[in-house]
């Protein structure tokens, strides 16, 4: 006969079996909770962030060729050239040019180089010298699709102004001894206007301003400016810098021996 504390002990064991037992079983009459992972709904935050990383791939050219400013990305890109993002920006590109300038420059001289016949510096024009915010202001910052006879009424107007970092940097690379070429997609029926806008905008003594003939007129950005660099090397020149806002107007061929792109998230060309 077992002592009454075994029996007592096998009785506890017997209702802790009968308890769990009953449990599993009520749990196996549940139907199985699935692993639901809810994903937060996007926040306005979430969408600068998206934006922002748009613009950034824009920039580094990551994204195929766009033709318009997302459309819940344009308050982000109103902001950032409205505010001082843009600005500092532009003057990060610039302070790093003229340091390069510099050096470029003294390194000449302490061979003897005469820099003022060897050494040349390609400036775009358009959102690289002259900015053309006041037009895309009225368009949507590169929401709407560009139109071609709508930016040239802007052209003609002659009212583009200096982008300020830009002509400090326009006018220390002329004081350096540099020869300047202006090398601009704007065609030639331009160039009155161009002319006056940049020389009233302080942009003066440039050795050449290149527009674009109608023979360039069916040719890519790349291609066109590609070919007119090679002829500016034919012509004896050494292009040690080249400053645009699209990758159009610094790669491709007979490029420089270094290039500075400034920031534009309005539009793009191939």
């Amino acid at each position: 006969m077992a002592p009454r504390g075994a029996l007592f002990l096998l009785a506890l064991l017997a209702v802790a079996v009968a308890v769990a037992v009953e449990a599993h079983d009520a749990s196996a009459e549940e139907p199985p909770r699935p692993l639901v992972i809810q994903l937060p709904t996007e926040r306005a935050e979430d969408v600068e962030l998206r934006c922002a990383s748009w613009r950034t791939a824009g920039e580094a050219n990551n994204l195929a060729p766009w033709a318009a400013v997302p459309e819940d990305c344009v308050p982000h890109v109103r902001a950032y050239l409205t505010g001082p993002a843009y600005r500092s920006d532009l003057d990060l590109v610039a302070r790093e040019a003229s340091a390069y300038a510099r050096a470029t420059a003294a390194a000449a001289a302490a061979t003897g180089t005469n820099q003022a016949t060897a050494g040349a510096w390609v400036f775009d024009i358009d959102e690289t010298l002259l900015s053309n915010l006041p037009y895309y202001a009225q368009h949507g910052y590169g929401l709407e699709l560009f139109d071609h006879r709508e930016f040239d009424r802007w052209v003609e107007t002659g009212e583009a102004p200096a982008i300020p970092s830009s002509l400090r940097l326009y006018r220390e690379v002329r004081d350096l001894g540099f020869k300047t070429f202006l090398l601009t997609g704007r065609s030639e029926a331009h160039q009155a206007v161009t002319v006056d806008n940049l020389r009233r905008q302080g942009f003066h003594d440039w050795d050449k301003l290149i527009l674009r003939a109608a023979a360039d007129r069916e040719k890519t950005a790349t291609d066109y400016k590609s070919e007119k660099r090679k002829e500016m090397e034919a012509e004896g020149y050494k292009i040690l810098g080249n400053s645009g806002d699209q990758w159009s107007d610094l790669l491709g061929y007979s490029m420089s021996a270094r290039s500075f792109k400034l920031p534009n998230p309005m539009y793009y060309i191939p």
